[in-house]
C-alpha cells in the first residue's frame, strides 16, 4: 500500500511539488483526513477519490501543481472556490498561518507576532459542507479564526470578504473564469482556476493589466452558478 511519503516523494521527483514551504503543508496535512471511511485504503495514490454529491477530492498530482502556480505566501488572504473536503483549504490555511521570519538591523523576530491570515473557503454543495468543515476542524483551522467557511454559490466571489491577495477554484468554468473574480483581486495578486481541460494562471499587475499562461491536459468537475 502507496504510504504518505511515498506520495510526496513521487510529487516531488516528477517535479509538481518544488516549493519546502508547500512540500511542508503536503506532509503536515494528511489526506487520509479528508477522504471518505471506505477510500481510507487509497489516500495516499495519485488520483481523485468520490466524497460525494457527484464531487471528488482532487488528485494530488492536480492540487501540488496548482499551488505551486498560485505560490501562496503567509499572511496572505486567499479564496478558495469549491471547497470539497477541505483538503486544500487546510493546506492553504497551513500555508498562511505558518509565521514568518523577519530580519533587520536590530532584531529577528521568528515566532510572534504571527502575521494574521486568513483562508476563505466557499462550497455550494450543502451535503459537502458539513464534511468539509468537520474536516478541516480536524487542524483547529475554524475555530482559530485561520479559515472563514461559507456553504453557499461562489460565482460571483465573496465581495465582503475581498479584496483577496490570491484565488483558488477547483471547478472548471466552460469559456473564461467570472469576471467578479478579477475585481477581487488585488493589484499583484494570482488567480489559479481550471477553464474547460485547462488550468489558467492569471495575474494582476500593479498598473491592473493581467498576465495570462495556459497549461492543458487537466480534468475538473464544472463551475456551476446556483439559480
Amino acid at each position: 500500500m502507496t504510504t504518505k511519503n511515498d506520495l510526496i516523494k513521487e510529487l516531488i521527483d516528477f517535479g509538481y511539488l518544488k516549493t519546502p514551504r508547500i512540500v511542508e503543508a503536503f506532509r503536515a496535512i494528511d489526506r487520509v483526513d479528508f477522504v471518505r471511511d471506505e477510500y481510507k485504503d487509497e489516500a495516499y495514490e495519485n488520483y481523485p477519490l468520490p466524497i460525494g454529491g457527484g464531487q471528488t477530492i482532487s488528485q494530488p498530482l492536480t492540487v501540488a501543481f496548482m499551488l505551486e502556480l498560485l505560490s501562496p505566501k503567509p499572511g496572505e488572504k486567499i479564496l478558495d472556490i469549491g471547497a470539497g473536503s477541505g483538503w486544500q483549504s487546510c493546506l492553504l490555511a497551513y500555508i498562511a498561518s505558518k509565521p514568518r521570519t523577519y530580519a533587520d538591523k536590530t532584531r529577528t523576530v521568528a515566532e510572534n507576532p504571527r502575521e494574521s491570515a486568513c483562508v476563505v473557503a466557499v462550497e455550494r454543495i450543502k451535503e459537502l459542507c458539513e464534511f468539509a468543515k468537520e474536516n478541516i476542524e480536524k487542524y483547529k483551522f475554524i475555530s482559530n479564526g485561520i479559515v472563514k467557511f461559507y456553504c453557499e454559490d461562489a460565482t460571483a466571489g465573496l465581495p465582503a470578504e475581498g479584496p483577496f491577495d490570491k484565488i483558488i477554484a477547483a471547478a472548471a468554468a466552460s469559456r473564461d473564469i467570472p469576471e467578479e473574480w478579477k475585481n477581487q483581486l488585488k493589484p499583484g495578486g494570482k488567480i489559479v482556476a481550471p477553464v474547460g481541460g485547462s488550468i489558467w494562471f492569471f495575474e494582476k499587475t500593479k498598473e491592473g493589466e493581467w498576465k495570462e499562461q495556459e497549461f492543458p491536459g487537466f480534468a475538473f468537475v464544472p463551475l456551476i452558478k446556483d439559480k
